[in-house]
């Protein structure tokens, strides 16, 4: 399930985006399966099917589904594309770990700003 926070910084074709990618990397969507048509994601999310398709086609674009010409888009089958994207993830949430010790955060400020973005929160507040 691909949930919109409409008071979220990010914009709504990000986190479509992000959505389709976190189920496929939780095998929700498997490679092959037929995602949703622009419009009907868009009218039970409530949003522009605009901003369905710009989402669509960034994940096209990035190799994450292929569309056909009248049948839709589907899944693609990744390969390691995934685990690319979650080793450079470890790579980037390492960095900022060690940034945040290096600036005199302790480990319970940063383990407190993650779980505040994780659940969807300003880690600034």
């Amino acid at each position: 399930m691909i949930l919109i926070d409409v008071k979220s910084r990010q914009p709504i074709y990000e986190q479509l985006y992000n959505g389709i990618v976190r189920l496929s990397a939780l095998g929700a969507m498997l490679p092959g399966e037929q995602l949703p048509s622009v419009r009907s994601l868009a009218q039970e999310l409530g949003v522009n099917p605009n901003t369905v398709q710009k989402a669509y086609q960034l994940l096209e674009r990035d190799g994450l589904i292929v569309s056909a010409p009248g049948k839709g888009s589907f899944l693609a089958d990744q390969g390691g594309k995934l685990n690319e994207k979650r080793l450079k993830a470890k790579e980037t949430l390492k960095q900022a770990v060690e940034d945040a010790l290096a600036s005199g955060m302790s480990g319970e400020e940063i383990r407190s700003s993650v779980e505040t973005i994780l659940s969807g929160g300003d880690p600034h507040d």
